[in-house]
């Protein structure tokens, strides 16, 4: 097991939504055994209100929380990644930069709460849907017996929880 933190990229399209509210919750649960970061193939610049909100109302730090481009982790210099997830099905179809290092990459994929036309509180409600669904894939993979599994295993494990649907994530007890 490394020494440092993992470090731990999520990935979309826009980086506003579903990949901040990822960025969050790890660095929530990870209790400084990871360090997680958020960017996008063509950030949006701008981090959804709808999901700073949210984190906001759960009690999570959303200071320093910033659209960027994924290409700020390919440059000499940025942290090396451990791990890389993509949350939406763009962006694991994208041509991503060459990581450094070969971190372990899933796909995570799930609706973009940002998306959601409708009411107030169908788009509120489509936040906490994306929200539970990240922190019950974050709760599992923090878990994960990290010390005995080889590169190989941990590239099946978080493969095995980005196609868990909702219903069978259910959170560790």
């Amino acid at each position: 097991m490394t020494k440092r933190p993992f470090n731990v990229l999520f990935l979309c399209t826009g980086n506003s939504a579903r990949s901040i509210m990822a960025e969050a919750l790890l660095n929530h649960w990870g209790q400084g055994k990871f360090r997680a970061y958020s960017a996008g193939s063509h950030p949006k610049g701008v981090v959804q209100p709808g999901a700073l909100s949210l984190l906001a109302s759960l009690g999570l730090p959303t200071e320093g929380l910033r659209s960027k481009n994924w290409e700020e982790f390919a440059k000499p210099g940025a942290p090396e990644m451990d791990f890389i997830f993509t949350l939406c099905d763009q962006a694991a179809g994208e041509a991503c930069p060459a990581w450094p290092g070969q971190p372990v990459t899933a796909h995570w994929g799930q609706p973009d709460p940002a998306a959601v036309q409708g009411s107030a509180m169908e788009k509120a409600q489509a936040y906490r849907d994306a929200l539970r669904m990240l922190e019950n894939r974050i709760k599992i993979f923090v878990v994960l017996p990290f010390e005995s599994l080889d590169r190989i295993a941990l590239a099946q494990r978080s493969a095995a929880i980005g196609r868990m649907t909702p219903d069978q994530t259910g959170t560790p007890g």
